[in-house]
């Protein structure tokens, strides 16, 4: 029998057991070193990358402070309002989503598509701001990978035209661009707050880590305008402009006393609600940024000046005849000859020659003087953005034409937020205030005349608003009413053109007053172009409601003059009363050195 070939004998069960341990032991080495360099040596890189994918810091929207009137009515606030973005990379990974995706933005799907691909390295990009949260929440039910939503605000404004020149407006951030918003916009915008968040791959907020950044609340803004007063201002401006055919006008009411604007309006006008809709030229708060040659509504501080001097009295006798003066060559001109005048009437007849002859007899250097002191040639303080100047040469630049041109407002450029000011300090006994457009934000002033001189201004312009004066269409029925017209001629081409500035400045009620409002129409073209025909009835009418309003009692009950408009009743501003003299503010042409 043949014995079997011995077979070789394999490794013993102990050597294998060897063999897997030391596998075992290799592999389990090789997790720890693993562990260490993923959980030691490489820990802050790789938590850097997952939170690159997971963890976002968001901003926390602060909603904008709303703006008031003085009486709490909302003039603009702030709503809240969603807009869609999207990561790109992760939305175009759902390309097939596209279609729909567009369909309900309203926009095309191939330039939706190349839009995501032109950013795709980007992580946000919106898609659509500022949608209603009804209609946000419609694109969010979707459910499309990578498209998210955010929490904003929109500016409304509940008055539209009738307060933008003094508003302003926001842009789609919600930052102040204009007015009032741009210059309150630290307070009005508050400051976003900023948190650390970890979001799905979805882009969706799953956890909130922690704070990085408190959310410092906005201000309300409690404004010093009224705006029922502004209302009637805009309405009664707007109907003033469209009746005369004027390229523009502007109208300010204030508060004498403190200097408190209780309204402001331009034409034309535009819905700080659809900005797109509206041009540059119509956002400009004219009121405030336009200067003009202001004609004889400067009158009154060339007086102030001649009574200051010691030279001149109310009575002081002067001879305006023939009705011109020749001065250097050029001839001034009054509409007619006024004869042997005394200085208030001067401003009752508004008499350039009149005004003239007495600024011949002051010095350049305080004719300046008192102009500085009443605030022109240098911006109000209000702080109203684009707030002008004005000019006014100084006076080693005067020669005695041009010193007498400005004694009847020409030479010099005002803004009528300048002329509010100026004529107020005249109605508050010489005191003059920095205009302010907040409730409560006005100043104690400062003294630019003796009280006595101003009050004696102010019963002089009363005989303005007279059958014998230039502005009896200012009359205001049971209220005195003290003021003074403007006619000048808009300077072009180094000359002046036939075209004209309509301006009347007044105070009510004159025996103690209360406002001041400048009403300006340039360039009317329909109907008459003076200040006193004009202006005067715009006035009138506004100034009436703004007294009725604020109720001021009247002060002269028995005083009524025939002819005047009603303040009731819509403005005739077309009529002449009877005895009534037109303003005779005339400038001929190339009588300015």
């Amino acid at each position: 029998m043949t014995p079997h070939p011995r077979q070789p004998r394999g490794p013993s069960i102990r050597m294998r057991l060897y063999a897997v341990a030391l596998l075992l032991g290799l592999a389990s080495f090789g997790l720890a070193v693993r562990a260490v360099d993923l959980q030691v040596v490489r820990r802050g890189f790789l938590q850097e990358q997952g939170q690159a994918r997971f963890l976002r810091t968001v901003p926390i929207p602060v909603s904008r402070g709303s703006i008031f009137d003085r009486n709490g009515e909302p003039l603009a606030v702030s709503t809240p309002v969603e807009s869609i973005w999207a990561n790109p990379g992760v939305l175009l990974q759902h390309a097939e989503r596209l279609p729909q995706l567009a369909r309900a933005l309203g926009i095309d799907a191939a330039e939706l598509a190349a839009s995501l691909r032109k950013r795709a390295s980007r992580s946000f990009v919106y898609l659509q701001r500022q949608l209603a949260p009804a209609a946000a929440a419609e694109i969010m039910a979707l459910d499309i990978p990578g498209v998210n939503e955010k929490r904003e605000y929109k500016r409304y404004y509940p008055s539209g035209a009738v307060a933008a020149h003094v508003l302003g407006f926001t842009n789609i951030d919600d930052k102040g661009q204009a007015g009032l918003e741009l210059a309150f916009d630290a307070a009005l915008s508050g400051k976003p707050g900023a948190q650390r968040v970890i979001r799905d791959r979805r882009g969706r907020v799953v956890e909130n880590v922690d704070m990085v950044e408190q959310p410092q609340p906005s201000r309300d803004l409690t404004l010093s305008i009224d705006r029922r007063i502004q209302y009637l201002a805009w309405r009664d401006l707007e109907h003033t402009v469209q009746e005369h055919g004027a390229a523009s006008g502007s109208l300010v009411v204030m508060d004498v006393r403190s200097g408190e604007i209780l309204a402001m309006v331009d034409q034309p006008g535009y819905n700080p609600n659809n900005i797109n809709a509206s041009e540059p030229g119509q956002r400009r708060n004219r009121a405030v940024t336009d200067v003009m040659e202001p004609g004889s509504v400067m009158k009154p501080f060339t007086i102030a000046t001649a009574l200051e001097s010691g030279k001149w009295t109310p009575t002081t006798p002067v001879d305006t005849r023939p009705g011109t003066l020749r001065l250097d060559g050029h001839v001034i001109h009054d509409t007619r000859n006024h004869g042997l005048l005394d200085v208030t009437s001067v401003l009752t007849k508004s008499s350039n020659v009149g005004a003239s002859k007495i600024s011949l007899t002051l010095s350049a250097s305080h004719m300046y003087d008192v102009l500085r002191r009443f605030g022109f040639g240098a911006t109000s303080g209000s702080g109203f953005p684009g707030e002008s100047a004005g000019v006014l040469p100084p006076p080693n630049t005067w020669s005695e034409l041009r010193k007498a041109t400005i004694s009847y407002g020409y030479g010099v450029s005002v803004t009528a937020l300048q002329l509010a000011r100026a004529y107020a300090a005249i109605g508050n006994g010489g005191v003059l205030h920095t205009p302010t457009f907040i409730k409560g934000g006005g100043d104690a002033g400062v003294a630019v005349i003796d009280p006595q001189i101003a009050d004696e201004l102010v019963r002089m312009l009363e005989t303005v608003v007279s059958p014998e004066g230039t502005a009896l269409k200012a009359a205001i029925a049971n209220y005195s009413v003290a003021g003074k017209t403007g006619t000048s001629h808009i300077a072009s081409g180094g000359g002046y053109s036939n075209r004209y500035v309509s301006v009347f400045v007044g105070l009510a009620p004159g025996n103690d007053p209360r406002l001041v409002t400048v009403a300006v129409v340039k360039d009317p073209t329909r109907g008459s172009y003076y200040g006193g025909l004009v202006a005067a009835p715009l006035f009138a009418h506004v100034t009436a409601g703004a007294l009725r309003l604020l109720d001021v009692p009247p002060d002269n009950v028995q005083h009524w003059y025939v002819g005047a408009p009603d303040n009731g009743m819509p403005i005739d501003a077309g009529g002449d009363a009877p005895d009534y003299a037109p303003d005779n503010d005339n400038y001929k042409e190339g009588a300015m050195p």
